[in-house]
């Protein structure tokens, strides 16, 4: 998943906007330098944002997820554990930690452990928004996708948010 140098057409993902593609690279002038920026833009939004091409790290930017990552993240929604804190407010810090990340990995391991308490006995309010908000990104992540292996995903992250708690 570690990528340094990006190309036109290139689908990113840049926190906290979400999918981008890479348009190209602009030179702009700053302090009577020019420095040269990738010009990233997001579906359905008229929105753009311009990433320094010597530090594309320092901005948080990525490349995106491929099919050849789909059966890790499938394997990850799946079985993966997480020992999250029982204590609300330790949780809730390590939940948005995962959340701001971005990381389609650590969001599948957090999904699957939030759809096990979801399944064993509920999920309160914020937990619950939590899990949405993990889901939606990790949507947004395969969205582009066209392989089986991100349909397998979308299938299951549909799945997921529909179960509902067991019954004792």
């Amino acid at each position: 998943m570690k990528q340094t140098a990006f190309q036109p057409g290139d689908r990113v993902v840049l926190p906290p906007y979400g999918i981008g593609v890479v348009r190209g690279t602009c030179l702009q002038p700053i302090l009577g330098q020019s420095h040269a920026y990738y010009q990233v833009e997001f579906a359905n939004t008229t929105s753009r944002a311009f990433v320094p091409v010597a530090a594309p790290d320092s901005a948080g930017m990525r490349a995106a997820l491929t099919a050849r990552d789909m059966p890790a993240l499938l394997d990850s929604l799946k079985t993966s554990r997480l020992n999250l804190p029982r204590q609300w407010s330790a949780r809730h810090r390590r939940v948005t930690e995962i959340l701001v990340s971005g990381n389609p990995f650590e969001l599948a391991i957090l999904t699957c452990e939030l759809r096990r308490w979801n399944v064993e006995r509920g999920l309160p309010d914020l937990d619950r928004q939590a899990f949405r908000r993990a889901i939606k990104l990790l949507e947004q992540e395969v969205s582009g996708l066209q392989d089986q292996g991100a349909q397998d995903v979308q299938t299951l992250l549909l799945h997921v948010w529909n179960e509902t708690p067991q019954s004792n």
